[in-house]
């Protein structure tokens, strides 16, 4: 083992940490103020459980030795996990940076059910899932699965975090169904300074995403650091000349949602190119994800923060363009379309299509047994009146000098009914 690798590592876990409470800033502002606590509580909670489960049992599925499938449970509850080396690392380390992905993946969907999912039934869900949709996606892309077999690069996510959440929140969106007034009133980002200080809290913490995955802080972390830096510039620049050209205004969600796709666009390939190629891929992602932006808001589809555009179009056309730019002379190791293997484009597109299948018909039937046990989404008269203080008892903001404690009245919200219990409280909450 390495020392300096050790420390790079440690740093790394720390900054993909940090990006579950960015993603919390960055969805909060773009909803309302009554929900803002609810949503940025549908990622911080993640940092609980799901670093539980996935110690106790996710991490075995995705990386124990299994079959090409899945992982055995030879890791189950960290047996023979330790301090004995993995690669330049302890063992023990790799499973914690490893951890901050499994966190981070199922926050990524929350974006698409905002405003109308109960709180009870998606922390249900994303327990269920990182166990049955993530880990396995983990094993068969990072774990010795049968996508390492047939070739399918992904350096750190695209088809495993991006690609994978994405699907998962398409399906969330239709199974759980449209806000109530979608469609009928303007629903505008209630603190847009909140979602920018989040885009770049992303942007400071996938530093850690992209150059952690190189397990070392050897020539590849610089490549996928310097990489990391210069895709999402490059996006943010076209995105800003796209609102320049077609609405004469470069908006501030737009430039932190440019940074985000370029971060997503340029994960799968962060170690595989150069970063000419990094250039290339941040000004190509901008496009599709930019037009569907668009286009989403004229359907019925209500993907309230735009996963699908941002990270699931993102992630599909930076997994496939890896298969276009990836440099052996960089990566010392895999060649895509540029450098003579056109083959690997057909790898790499699909990889998606497979992780997609999988990810969408798995969240399907996870949704639909929890739909039997408990209901999934609010009621109408409760998502009137903010799920901040329906399903937390809190509020982001209140009137007067004074704090204001607000508990709901547990009978009351069952049966739907918006009604709470306002005190004064002396001091700070």
């Amino acid at each position: 083992m390495n020392n300096a690798d050790i420390a790079w590592m440690l740093v790394a876990t720390a900054l993909v940490l940090l990006m579950t409470p960015a993603l919390a800033f960055f969805y909060g502002g773009l909803v309302r103020s009554k929900n803002v606590l609810n949503t940025m509580m549908m990622s911080f909670v993640a940092l609980g459980p799901v670093a539980v489960i996935w110690a106790l049992l996710g991490y075995s599925l995705a990386f124990a030795p299994g079959n090409g499938a899945i992982g055995s449970l030879a890791f189950a509850g960290l047996r023979g996990v330790g301090m004995e080396a993995h690669g330049a690392i302890p063992h023990l380390l790799f499973m914690a940076f490893q951890g901050t992905f499994a966190i981070i993946t199922p926050a990524l969907i929350s974006g698409a059910v905002v405003e109308r999912m109960r709180f009870n039934a998606y922390l249900a869900f994303i327990l269920l899932w990182v166990v049955g949709v993530y880990a396995p996606v983990a094993h068969w892309v990072w774990g010795g699965g049968f996508l390492a077999t047939m070739g399918a690069l992904d350096f750190a996510g695209g088809a495993v975090v991006h690609v994978n959440a994405a699907t998962a929140a398409l399906v969330a969106a239709v199974v759980v169904g449209p806000r109530k007034d979608y469609g009928r009133h303007a629903m505008l980002p209630h603190n847009v300074p909140f979602a920018m200080l989040g885009a770049g809290l992303l942007w400071f913490g996938w530093f850690g995403f992209n150059a952690g995955s190189a397990l070392s802080a050897g020539p590849t972390a610089a490549l996928a650091f310097t990489n990391t830096l210069l895709a999402p510039a490059t996006t943010l620049a076209v995105w800003t000349m796209f609102d320049l050209f077609r609405g004469g205004a470069a908006t501030a969600v737009g430039a932190a949602t440019a940074i985000v796709v370029g971060l997503v666009v340029v994960t799968p390939a962060a170690g595989y190119i150069s970063p000419l190629s990094a250039i290339a891929m941040g000004a190509l992602g901008a496009i599709p994800s930019y037009f569907a932006l668009i286009y989403r808001a004229k359907t019925k589809l209500d993907d309230s923060l735009d996963v699908v555009a941002a990270h699931g179009l993102g992630g599909a056309t930076g997994a496939i363009l890896t298969g276009v730019f990836a440099d052996a002379a960089w990566s010392g190791g895999p060649s895509g379309l540029i450098d003579g293997n056109p083959g690997q484009v057909l790898t790499q597109a699909a990889s998606v299509l497979i992780v997609l299948a999988y990810s969408g018909g798995a969240t399907f039937v996870i949704l639909k047994v929890l739909a039997l046990m408990m209901p999934l989404r609010i009621t109408g008269r409760v998502e009137g009146v903010g799920l901040d203080v329906t399903q937390h008892g809190e509020e982001a903001y209140t009137a007067g000098d004074g704090a204001i404690l607000v508990k709901p009245k547990e009978a009351s919200i069952a049966h739907g009914v918006a009604d709470v219990v306002v005190s004064e409280s002396g001091g700070g909450l």
